[in-house]
């Protein structure tokens, strides 16, 4: 296709850790490659407004400040961001705007592209309920009526994109039924499993289980934790669990208190050779959180071999095929997440069949054709008479 300019919104950008930062970067660089004019529009990591290019793409940085309630985190004042991202969209002049959240640099490259009358996709990765952790405290009996303006409020900021994706189908129907969309389609975030696949895997002296992730509650890795415990003390094993977040001194202290702090690793944020070198050491990856949209530490990890253990919840049961590559548990079962871990533990065969499989599986999230979706929603809006009318949310 025609070489094109598109501006894409994030809310979260490399150097931030997370998932959704990750996709941001991916898709950038990945749409780069493929020989289109990348502009990234994201909260400044330094406070400061800045303009850098990397690994092809060049990254806008809006004024920012740092969150109170997530040290590593930086956050956009409305009345700073809004000013600060019509501007940048009238200076690029893109082709397409493709939004990857609504809250503030979301939701002002947003209104700019409506206004602009520019095609505009939105994709989402945020559910209100994960961010819980890391707002003011809101009394309990308030937080569902919370939760609910919260979706709503996603629903009137993407109502007005011309196609809106998230990650899995279960994504897609939460913003139906949550956020009162009348349509969206699943386009999944994508992996390049050939970067997981060919590192040399590292066996250690015992089996390993992997974590990788936030450590905040939805995680659950306290769950994780308390089943590791639970296994037969006969059969060996080692956890390792990559990431921070408010809740790593808490489960720390209850790895201690269990009496397996010796077996337990808590790596906190890792460079991306060390976390490929988690990966390649992993013999089982478990995904114990609640609150997956879709999961790239999980894709990850079936890259590179590795079977999965997974809460039965959100879209997890997408990537989790039950007896071929892994096993899912119902969330808070501990003892069921014990016997799966054991089972995998203690059988080497298993773990290389359901490992393969999960290599098998992991096939259908190239990254390739994430980016070749992407491409053709572009060109097919790129294709219509459009007109700008009234303003965006």
């Amino acid at each position: 296709m025609k070489p094109l300019r598109i501006l894409i919104g994030a809310e979260t950008y490399p150097p931030d850790v997370n998932g959704a930062a990750r996709f941001a970067e991916r898709l950038a660089t990945g749409l780069a490659g493929r020989g289109h004019d990348i502009h990234v529009v994201a909260p400044s990591p330094t406070g400061r407004p800045m303009r850098e290019h990397r690994s092809g793409a060049t990254v806008h940085g809006v004024r920012s400040h740092r969150y109170p309630f997530h040290p590593d985190f930086q956050v956009c004042m409305p009345w700073e961001a809004f000013p600060a991202t019509a501007r940048l969209v009238e200076e690029i002049a893109p082709d397409v705007v493709h939004t990857q959240a609504h809250m503030v640099v979301g939701r002002g490259v947003a209104k700019a592209a409506y206004r602009g009358g520019l095609p505009l996709v939105a994709t989402n990765h945020f559910m209100p309920e994960n961010a819980a952790a890391h707002a003011p405290v809101v009394p309990r009996p308030l937080r569902r009526a919370a939760f609910t303006a919260a979706w709503k409020d996603l629903g009137r900021v993407y109502g007005r994109a011309d196609v809106v994706t998230a990650p899995t189908p279960r994504a897609v129907e939460l913003l139906v039924q949550r956020a009162g969309l009348v349509d969206a389609i699943p386009v999944s975030c994508g992996i390049d499993a050939d970067r997981y696949r060919t590192v040399q895997q590292l066996p250690g002296p015992v089996p390993t289980v992997l974590f990788v992730g936030r450590l905040d509650q939805e995680k659950r890795v306290d769950e994780l934790i308390r089943a590791f415990a639970a296994l037969p003390a006969e059969l060996p094993g080692e956890l390792e669990i990559v990431g921070d977040g408010a809740r790593r001194e808490e489960w720390t202290a209850l790895a201690g208190s269990l009496g397996i702090g010796h077996r337990v690793r808590f790596r906190g944020f890792v460079s991306e050779d060390e976390l490929l070198e988690a990966y390649a050491r992993a013999d089982v990856f478990c995904m114990p959180s609640i609150a997956e949209l879709q999961s790239l530490a999980t894709l990850e990890s079936m890259a590179a071999g590795t079977p999965v253990i997974a809460a039965n919840a959100m879209a997890l049961p997408h990537l989790v095929r039950p007896g071929r590559n892994g096993w899912l548990y119902t969330p808070g079962d501990v003892p069921e997440l014990t016997t799966r871990l054991a089972a995998l533990l203690s059988d080497a065969g298993l773990r290389k069949r359901m490992g393969a499989a999960s290599q098998e599986i992991v096939a259908e999230h190239a990254i390739g054709a994430t980016l070749a979706t992407f491409e053709g929603i572009y060109e097919r809006l790129l294709g219509r008479d459009r007109f700008a009318v009234g303003q965006a949310a």
